[in-house]
């Protein structure tokens, strides 16, 4: 203590901090939130390239509440003529493959070429992890910066199908705010991967080597299903290995039968990290691209791909509409019981319960 009783410890003030949001972003943000928008003001902000009002669109979109769902349609319908114009490239992979990591490195290169890129991803599995999604894009620092990037985290529960339909939903919107380039990503495993085949135009496998035999584990339709097959992580002493399992990849699409698009899959090795061989992986879609539109199977796949969705949402609002009927929800419990004592078959249940909701 000094004379005058006074700590010889002095912390001082320091700087203040300037806000991380700007008061004109929040402002902005309340007044939208305030504002119950129609279908016109949602339209007009995406085709303005409101990045807050595609964000609320999208859920919108999401969301089950009936008039949302109408909000949702009237919107959509807006914006379908303007959509279309963009590449639509679907990524899975292996868990550990470094897929955020893959995606923010080919981004760069996409929003370098001034070209603008929508991440939205297919997240089945979300509503055990809680949206997991969520982290990969706080992974991808760089590219949740740029602005020439959206990244749009899945919704946080639902079925296959109705998260499925929502993606492409979302992608008419991306595209009519101008978006050319859409990546859907796939963060569960299993049946995702035959969701985002069905709505994109290129279809990239990411791979890891060393991780034991390459091709054990790896189901038939997934391998069947890529345009492309890209292995990641070929740096540093992994380089060697990845070259092997190259030759592996390439050795088993040759024993599959030729693609209907007349393109021959190709197989890449990249590195995130170093950029090593990503910009190769560029090239090969535009490749694809400028092959498959001269064939015109790019646009007609387009067209199947607007078919089959179509039937694809009836499916999925016939079944809520079943379940969700007064008729159902009151003898469903009491014909689960009878097929769990084999009381009943569970086909005769099943024809008992569709002549209720029938009648």
């Amino acid at each position: 203590m000094g004379k005058k009783g006074k700590s010889a410890l002095h912390v001082s003030d320091g700087v203040n901090q300037p806000p991380s949001i700007s008061d004109d972003a929040v402002e902005k943000y309340k007044k939208l939130q305030k504002k119950n928008l129609s279908s016109e003001d949602y339209f007009s902000g995406i085709r303005d390239g409101n990045r807050i009002i595609l964000s609320q669109a999208i859920t919108v979109i999401e969301s089950s509440l009936p008039e949302h769902q109408i909000l949702a349609r009237e919107i959509i319908e807006k914006c379908l003529p303007f959509s279309g114009e963009s590449i639509r490239l679907g990524i899975t992979g292996v868990p550990g493959v470094g897929k955020s990591t893959f995606i923010e490195s080919l981004g760069k290169f996409i929003t370098r070429r001034e070209n603008k890129l929508a991440v939205l991803a297919i997240d089945p599995s979300s509503n055990r992890s809680k949206g997991s999604i969520l982290g990969d894009k706080t992974r991808m620092e760089e590219l949740s910066a740029d602005p020439n990037a959206f990244i749009r985290p899945s919704p946080s529960a639902g079925s296959l199908g109705g998260v499925a339909r929502k993606t492409r939903e979302s992608i008419i919107l991306c595209e009519s705010a101008g978006f050319d380039v859409i990546f859907i990503e796939t963060v569960g495993v299993g049946q995702s991967e035959v969701a985002v085949h069905s709505m994109v135009d290129f279809f990239l496998l990411l791979m890891l080597a060393g991780a034991g035999d390459e091709l054990q584990g790896i189901k038939r339709g997934i391998m069947e299903m890529a345009d492309a097959i890209a292995i990641t992580k070929a740096d540093g002493a992994n380089a060697k290995v990845t070259g092997r399992a190259k030759s592996e990849y390439q050795n088993a699409l040759h024993l599959f039968p030729p693609t209907s698009s007349g393109w021959i899959p190709h197989v890449k090795t990249c590195s995130a990290l170093t950029h090593e061989g990503i910009e190769d992986i560029l090239i090969t879609i535009d490749e694809y691209c400028e092959l498959t539109k001269r064939n015109d199977y790019f646009w007609n796949r387009r067209k199947e791909q607007a078919k089959y969705w179509m039937y694809e949402t009836i499916d999925e609002s016939l079944k809520n509409d079943f379940y969700l009927h007064h008729k159902i929800k009151e003898v469903l419990p009491r014909y689960e019981k009878k097929v769990i004592e084999k009381d009943q078959s569970p086909f005769s249940a099943a024809k008992d319960l569709l002549d209720r909701y029938n009648q």
